[in-house]
């Protein structure tokens, strides 16, 4: 299938301003893209890439004062496939764990597993190790916490929400890790576009989503409390240790994000045309 993929985003600014922008399809999935998804600014100014420790592209530029505007549009091919389910899969003793993921274990910004360690092992000490402790995680975070974008606040963390039991995608995403590292099982946050694609439309404003993924045998797998069903169509940005290492902007000065909009529409059936009109196959 076909996913038309993109973003338009606003700031205004009262000097000139560093940012750093981590916008850009995240390289696993870049082989997929029908085209580039290159970010465009207006007014044009200058920009750079380079990779960040997690692996992300990540784009810096100086926005000038007043305003400035961020747009990226490209068309991603996706197998169509919901997300997999592995049962089976094990989880790992810590001993013999890669060294790369053991990062993966400790806490971090928004995911303070000092404070919640003991509430994760009276809650989840029973259940069966492995893939079926972290879907016992997500059965209780998707439960415990009331979604509305109303409680969406950046400086909320994973001890927050499960005291407050409010939150948006990225809320469910932080305690769930915490919980999952207070167990021992390496979690990691993840960021990027999902669409309402084989699920019932809703009348909220589109936005970049919140999952996360861990590791047990085999490798990574993809788990979402949030919506705590397998879901086609996820594209991939960021992954990072929680949302501190993933912002879509980090700004270095003054600003106001002045409009946000972003689509992810399944566009199978539909002829498309590359930036600037050429038909793609």
């Amino acid at each position: 299938m076909k996913i038309r993929i993109g973003y338009e985003i606003a700031y205004s600014t009262e000097q000139p301003t560093p940012m750093i922008l981590t916008l850009n399809v995240h390289y696993s999935r870049v082989s997929d893209l029908l085209w580039p998804d290159h970010m465009k600014c207006t007014p044009a100014v200058e920009a750079r890439g380079y990779r960040d420790g997690f692996g992300n592209w990540c784009t810096r530029v100086v926005a000038p004062p007043g305003k400035i505007v961020f747009t990226a549009d490209s068309i991603v091919q996706d197998t169509g496939n919901p997300d997999r389910i592995v049962k089976h899969a094990a989880q790992i003793p810590v001993e013999q764990l890669p060294d790369d993921v053991l990062i993966f274990l400790l806490g971090s910004r928004y995911c303070e597993t000092d404070r919640l360690s003991e509430v994760a092992w009276k809650l989840f000490s029973q259940t069966p190790t492995g893939w079926r402790r972290v879907q016992a995680i997500c059965d209780f975070v998707h439960q415990w916490i009331t979604f509305g974008h109303a409680h969406a606040d950046p400086k909320k963390t994973a001890w927050d929400v499960y005291n407050g039991r409010f939150g948006v995608c990225r809320d469910y995403a932080h305690l769930s890790v915490a919980f999952c590292r207070c167990m021992n099982i390496p979690a990691r946050y993840c960021t990027g576009y999902l669409g309402d694609i084989g699920v019932p439309q809703t009348d909220d404003a589109m936005d970049f989503s919140a999952w996360f993924e861990v590791y047990l045998e085999g490798g990574w797998h993809t788990f979402d409390a949030r919506n705590n069903v397998p879901r086609i169509g996820r594209v991939l940005i960021a992954r990072g240790r929680d949302a501190a290492d993933v912002a879509i902007s980090t700004t270095f000065g003054p600003n106001m994000l002045q409009s946000f909009r972003v689509w992810t529409d399944d566009v199978t059936s539909e002829t498309q045309r590359e930036p600037g009109g050429r038909p793609t196959s």
